[in-house]
């Protein structure tokens, strides 16, 4: 095993720093327009994989710029790009309920109760002074949905 480093960037890291660059443009980008924004470190052929690699997985939309494609991210920023990330992981499973109840069973008491509020339960989501637990449901059970 060698001791040089790897050249090779942390995955997903390119990715990242072309969407931060649509996203501080605000306005629609080429892939050369990206290149030169990120400083002309990379080949305008590998900015162009990563435009399109993103473009196939939905976080892009891209209209023709002469005889390039100009893109615009479809998400905001990285709430919005995270927030995509669990809505396709929750459309791979047959069994919604099961993964839901399974995700909200290993929140942190602090995101359960943002959860809670998001979903208009308020801060203690409706929960039923006894039992601590909303409408009867075990908030952190594997078994059913929580209630809001």
């Amino acid at each position: 095993m060698s001791d040089v480093p790897s050249a090779r960037r942390p995955a997903g890291e390119l990715e990242a720093e072309v969407l931060a660059t649509l996203w501080a443009a605000r306005e629609p980008l080429t892939p050369q327009d990206v290149q030169t924004a990120l400083g002309g470190g990379l080949a305008r052929t590998t900015v162009a994989t990563i435009l399109a690699r993103l473009h196939d997985k939905g976080t892009l939309e891209r209209t023709r710029a002469g005889r390039a494609y100009a893109y615009t991210p479809t998400v905001q920023d990285p709430a919005g790009l995270a927030a995509r990330r669990m809505h396709t992981e929750l459309g791979r499973e047959a069994d919604r309920s099961t993964v839901l109840a399974r995700f909200v069973s290993d929140l942190s008491t602090e995101d359960e109760r943002l959860l809670r509020e998001l979903l208009g339960g308020g801060a203690d989501g409706g929960a039923d002074e006894a039992t601590g637990t909303g409408a009867g449901t075990d908030p952190r059970g594997a078994t059913g949905p929580v209630a809001p």
